[in-house]
This record gives structure tokens, sequence and C-alpha cells, in this order.
């Protein structure tokens, strides 16, 4: 436990910069004392809302920075969270992290960002590594099991994205409306066999998505057949192509539009035209403008699950309680170019 002398020891630290601004110069400056200029940078909730934005004035003209690593010795307090994602190249995660930064900076934190490659060991290993370096964190799409998440929940404040977990705070893009739609969308151009190309098998988003697809096609007479792409990438679709072409659909609905993207160029080396011959269905619409022919894709919900999950992990942390919150985006079809009459 840090002494009293040893917070003010830490105090003085803090405050200072290579031009030599002082806590003092910025209290003087600012008419306050230096435990209110303190207090802005690492418990604003203590001052008037006026105080501290006098402070953060004075202290920007002044060209004042305080030191975070004194500030974390000092308070405990870090000014850091975490953001772990399964595969940052992944064009559907870019947005999430660039939202959940944005969140995350508008209270002075920061975002240590860790990718898993989709190995729930690596996700574990970050988990721990990250964890005496920040005050909460963010699970993006987890491959780890329950239990792991709950064990890790049970350290720190902890937020899931695409993970449903009783107990947990978690942001849910709810991509079964959008896919139902998608497979109404294909029953009504006539289509009457469709294939889902699959995702990860330990994702929340696919097992969703199957299952959706499942319970729209019965209500509208329309056989479904699963071939697994094993990753959601564009590899793994362009292989897969053989394999949904042996089932006689002639539409199908991809797990994300990384994988639809391979399917498109994986079709397109066999000379199946799309959507004359064939159409196709993305999902989270991320690719969906930019591919050749335009993608028919349900819509993305990435910008608003990563500014939601950081601004549920801050009050979180504020408020040091869990709320079992369960927050749902709901989803869309877009339809464009890739789907047509079978």
């Amino acid at each position: 436990m840090i002494s009293e002398a040893k917070n003010r020891e830490f105090s003085d630290i803090m405050i200072k910069r290579a031009k030599g601004v002082t806590i003092s110069q910025v209290a003087d400056a600012a008419g306050v004392a230096r435990s209110s200029v303190s207090r802005a940078f690492t418990r604003p909730d203590m001052l008037l809302p006026e105080t501290v934005e006098r402070i953060m004035k004075v202290a920007e003209a002044l060209g004042y920075v305080p030191n975070y690593t004194a500030r974390a010795l000092s308070t405990g307090r870090h000014g850091n969270i975490g953001l772990i994602v399964p595969d940052i190249a992944n064009p559907f995660f870019p947005p999430l992290i660039q939202a959940a930064q944005l969140e995350a900076d508008r209270s002075d934190f920061c975002i240590f960002l860790g990718n898993t490659e989709e190995n729930p060991k690596q996700e574990d290993k970050l988990v721990g590594r990250f964890a005496g370096q920040v005050e909460g964190l963010v699970l993006a799409s987890s491959r780890l099991s329950d239990e792991r998440i709950r064990a890790h929940a049970g350290q720190m404040p902890l937020i899931l994205i695409n993970r449903d977990i009783d107990g947990i705070p978690r942001v849910l893009i709810d991509s079964g409306s959008g896919v139902r739609q998608a497979v109404e969308h294909l029953a009504k151009l006539g289509h009457r066999k469709i294939v889902y190309i699959s995702g990860p098998s330990n994702s929340w988003s696919n097992k969703q998505r199957r299952t959706a697809i499942r319970s729209a096609a019965a209500g509208f007479e329309v056989t479904v057949e699963t071939v697994p792409a094993v990753t959601a990438s564009y590899n793994s679709g362009r292989t897969a192509v053989g394999a949904i072409l042996a089932t006689g659909a002639t539409a199908a609905v991809a797990f994300d539009d990384l994988t639809a993207q391979g399917v498109l160029a994986g079709l397109a080396e066999k000379n199946v035209s799309v959507p004359g011959a064939f159409s196709l269905v993305g999902c989270d619409d991320v690719l969906g403008a930019v591919t050749y022919p335009a993608l028919t894709s349900v819509s993305n919900r990435s910008t608003e699950a990563g500014r939601v999950a950081v601004s549920l992990l801050l009050e979180m942390m504020q408020s040091r309680a869990v709320r079992d919150v369960r927050y749902v985006l709901e989803t869309h079809l877009v339809v464009r170019q890739s789907t047509g009459h079978s």
C-alpha cells in the first residue's frame, strides 16, 4: 500500500513536463489549489464541471501533459482499457476499433488492442497480459468458453460484444433479423434451395445466423444446406464453391462479406454468373458496395457496437457495479446486385 508521502511525491512527479510546466503553475494560472489540478486529471467527478473545464483550458494553454505512469503508481488508475478482437484483418473490426477508441478518448482513456487470430488460447493469454495494465476489458466476438469468460469477468470490469452470457454486460448485433429478411428476399425471387456458408464453429454470430436461416427457411418452404468455410476469409469462401455448387442450390448466404467475396471469385472462376445463375448474400455489409457485382448483405452495426461497449465499460468502472445489461442492435437487409430471380 502506498503511503501518503509517496502519494504526494508521485503527485509532484506526475505534473511535470520536459519544458518544466508544473502543477503549481497550472494551479496559479487557473486560480485553484494544486489538489484541484490533480483531481481534474484523476478524479474529475469530484469537481464542478466548470472547474474541470477551466483547469483543462489552462493546462492546454501552458502545454502541460500529466505523467500517466506516475498517476498509475499513485492512484492505481492506468487510464487504459483493453479491446481484444479475433481477427484484426477482417473488415468488420476496424470500424468497431475506431469507434471504441473515439469513445475511450472522450474520457481520456487509451485502448490496448489485442488480436487473437481466432485462437482461444491466444485470447486467454492476452487477457492475462492486459490484466495488470488496464482498468477494464472489452472482448469482441470472444472464442473463449463461457467458464473462462466468467472467470475473467470476476477479476476486472468486462463487457462482451457478440457473445451472450447471462450476468455479464454485453452488446449484441442481432444479425438474425437481417438474415430472416435475406431468406424472405431469396424465397420471393423463386429460390427453393439455399446454402448457408458457415463461419467459425465457436462464433456466437455464426450460431445465431445459422439458426435464423433454418427458422426462416421453414416458414417459406425453402430447403437449407450448410457448407463449412472453417474460417471467415476470402480463401475459405473461394475454396468452398465446389461444395456449394454440388448441393444443387441456386443461392447462398455467407457468414460474412469477406467469405462472400471469396465465393464471388470462386463462382467467376467456374463461369457461374451472379446473379444470372446464382444469387449470393453476405453479412456485416463491409464490402457490399465495392464488390462486383455489388453484394446484397445484412447491415453492419459494428461502429455502434464499439461505441456502446466502451461507454458501458466506462460506466461500469466508475460505479464499480455490474448490471446485467443486454444491449441489442437490430439489422436489416441491404439489397444490391448479387441477388436475382431463380
